[in-house]
């Protein structure tokens, strides 16, 4: 069909050429020119479509190298395009297979991100270490799974230890108004006056908390001890001195 276009288009011009009387001379001339400019036409379209099979080329081979690195990264097995497709079918596939790639490696980095904030906040108040993960690299779906049950743990251990501090604050807090006793060091006031959710939920911390309510509590009971043999005593002498039941009610409310 182009050639036939092509012979059309002489003969047009051949005719063109007689009838205004054109040397022979001249129309093989022209007729050199035509051929020119149908030759640079054509090896300029070549050139452009040859700059695009090498521009595919080289996309896929970059896209190559870039799902290597990725499938190192991400732990997964090397990307296998199909060899029988075309050219433009397999640049395709291999760019949109990079931009599914580099995808889920943003989301694992941001999910990393996310879980190491979350394990600071919790390492701060039980004063534990964080979890041992590169930072740098990227987390295989394993080791997402591992950081996320272990920041699981580590909130219910958060949970039973507040429970744990609540239940002792209320009760050092009792024994505290029982004794008529004012928070006099530090780690008391911290206790009685701190916000609950400021507190370090650490081990060593709970422990001295269980430690200040065991004190109080020995306190209470040799006071109360104190208390039974005072009272022993005033009955004692109550009855030995004869005091009328009245008096001895009037101070019964002490």
């Amino acid at each position: 069909e182009a050639v036939s276009c092509l012979n059309r288009a002489l003969a047009a011009l051949r005719d063109i050429w007689e009838e205004i009387g054109i040397p022979e001379e001249q129309r093989l001339e022209r007729t050199d020119v035509v051929k020119k400019h149908i030759k640079s036409l054509l090896d300029m379209m070549v050139a452009e479509e040859e700059s695009l099979k090498e521009r595919l080329l080289k996309s896929i081979a970059l896209c190559r190298k870039e799902l290597d690195t990725l499938c190192r990264e991400l732990q997964l097995d090397p990307f296998e395009a199909e060899e029988e497709s075309t050219i433009l079918q397999m640049e395709k596939d291999l760019r949109t297979r990079v931009e599914v790639m580099l995808k889920q490696k943003r989301d694992r980095k941001q999910e990393l991100k996310a879980l190491q904030e979350q394990d600071r906040d919790l390492c701060d108040i039980l004063c534990t270490s964080p979890f041992g993960i590169d930072s740098n690299a990227v987390p295989s779906l394993e080791e997402l799974d591992r950081y996320r049950r272990h920041l699981a743990s580590l909130t219910a251990e958060k949970e039973r230890r507040r429970e744990e501090f609540v239940g002792i604050k209320r009760q050092v807090i009792l024994c505290m108004e029982e004794l008529d006793h004012t928070p006099d060091t530090s780690f008391e006031r911290d206790v009685v006056c701190e916000d609950e959710e400021a507190f370090c939920l650490s081990t060593d911390n709970i422990a001295a908390l269980q430690n200040l309510l065991q004190q109080l509590e020995a306190r209470r009971s040799l006071n109360e001890a104190v208390c039974v043999e005072l009272r022993s005593r005033i009955i004692a002498l109550w009855e030995r001195l004869q005091v009328p039941a009245e008096e001895r009610e009037s101070f019964a409310v002490h």
